[in-house]
């Protein structure tokens, strides 16, 4: 691989672990900066995605060959071990390249500290902990303790599951826009372009594939397709929207759901969507517009929302920590504090307390987040129900079984870690 390949890995990785950017938008966006070709792209996209994947595991790694911790050595130095310990652990490439092309990464005055800890891991090859406690299942996971320790509360034994599964990297998903294209004809257009697509478990339109660029898709520019988890797909169908029906999407950005609910409204219904950042609002509307729905976008908080009237039907998708969604962004494995969790929790409860407000007596209500601890999903749930007792609880039918609150794992069911509860307003 050529040294821009790696530059380029090192710099998308400095981008997510120093300067809090989101990997899902810095690597993409550092790779078309780049001018890599495709094979380069490739190895340059899995040695930054692995590396933040598996950014707890290196740093125990480096922390047992270095002569200080990670978070004492320099941004540049940790960043370019890191990537080099990542090909040396979980790469197919030969140890010299792997130490000597990190270690031209850096300045060098610290060519000589980089050269030594990654000679030091190549020779040592450490066993990871084979332990059963959360630590231990952290480090051959990548995923923080506290967040194993919550899998272990929900799961039991299938916590290291859980945990590795979220992981992994995730399948491209695609939920054909029956507004454009039928999920049939979706289908045959990928297959004569020589992709294989496999048919989603939770939604029937959706098509699953290995890994590509979603705009060079046959129909990504006429709209036949949204990009969009099985998970994100069935959330929507707990919701129900009927054609003809008035919806609201409350917490839209980056406009998947709506445009899924506008779709299946069609004309003759109405589809209003809000976020309260104005740039994500406008990711919206242009997500509604290349997918050739009709849906009225603002921006705005939804606790003191600016829409007035009820709906047939309203989507409470929180903001939340984020866990669930881990195999397409991989810093959220670490990222995410348990601190985090009671102030979002109190921002959940008062969307969805306040998005009552906003649902006709009979109307249905989903409340959904992509992410699994129990202060963010049964708890939050448990708060509405007190805070608002006109709610009732409704079954949803999930992959498992009719249940009134459904999650969805990607061990078990191929997809993003899912909560998802409906309710309906007393009459």
């Amino acid at each position: 691989m050529t040294d821009e390949a790696r530059t380029a890995a090192f710099d998308a990785v400095r981008r997510v672990t120093e300067q809090g950017g989101y990997s899902n938008l810095a690597i993409p966006a550092g790779l078309r900066r780049s001018g890599l070709d495709s094979q380069d792209r490739g190895f340059a996209s899995e040695l930054a995605y692995g590396t933040l994947r598996r950014l707890l595991t290196l740093d125990w790694i480096i922390a047992g060959a270095a002569s200080r911790p990670p978070e004492r050595m320099s941004a540049g130095a940790r960043t370019a071990i890191r990537v080099g310990a990542y090909q040396l652990a979980f790469m197919r490439v030969p140890d010299h390249a792997a130490v000597s092309e990190s270690v031209a990464l850096v300045s060098d005055r610290e060519r000589g500290f980089v050269n030594a800890v990654l000679r030091r891991i190549a020779r040592q090859r450490p066993e990871l902990p084979q332990g059963p406690d959360d630590e231990d299942v952290s480090i051959r996971t990548g995923m923080s303790p506290w967040a194993v320790g919550e899998l272990r509360r929900l799961l039991g034994a299938a916590a290291e599951e859980a945990a590795a599964a979220l992981a992994t990297r995730a399948d491209l998903s695609l939920r054909a826009n029956r507004c454009v294209r039928s999920v049939q004809d979706l289908e045959q257009d990928l297959l004569a372009a020589g992709h294989h697509p496999l048919r989603g478990s939770l939604h029937p339109d959706i098509l699953l594939l290995e890994g590509g660029d979603p705009e060079g898709l046959p129909g990504f520019g006429q709209g036949a397709f949204a990009v969009q988890d099985q998970a994100s797909a069935f959330v929507v169908g707990a919701l129900d929207p009927q054609p003809g029906e008035r919806v609201l999407d409350l917490c839209a950005g980056p406009g998947g759901k709506l445009a899924h609910m506008a779709c299946l409204v069609g004309q003759e219904g109405l589809a209003v969507g809000g976020d309260i950042h104005p740039s994500r609002a406008a990711v919206v509307a242009a997500t509604a517009s290349r997918l050739h729905v009709r849906a009225r976008v603002l921006a705005q908080d939804a606790r003191t929302s600016a829409v007035r009237g009820t709906f047939d039907r309203v989507l409470v998708d929180a903001p939340c920590s984020g866990l669930g969604s881990a195999r397409r962004r991989p810093e959220l494995l670490w990222r995410a504090e348990r601190t985090s969790l009671s102030g979002l929790a109190r921002l959940q409860v008062a969307i969805a307390a306040a998005a009552v407000d906003r649902l006709r007596p009979g109307g249905r209500l989903v409340y959904s987040v992509c992410t699994f601890p129990r202060a963010e999903t049964d708890a939050a749930c448990d708060a509405l129900l007190a805070h608002r007792p006109e709610l009732e609880p409704v079954t949803i039918e999930g992959p498992d079984g009719p249940a009134e609150r459904v999650r969805l794992w990607p061990h078990r069911h191929g997809s993003d870690a899912m909560f998802t509860a409906a309710f309906r307003r007393r009459d």
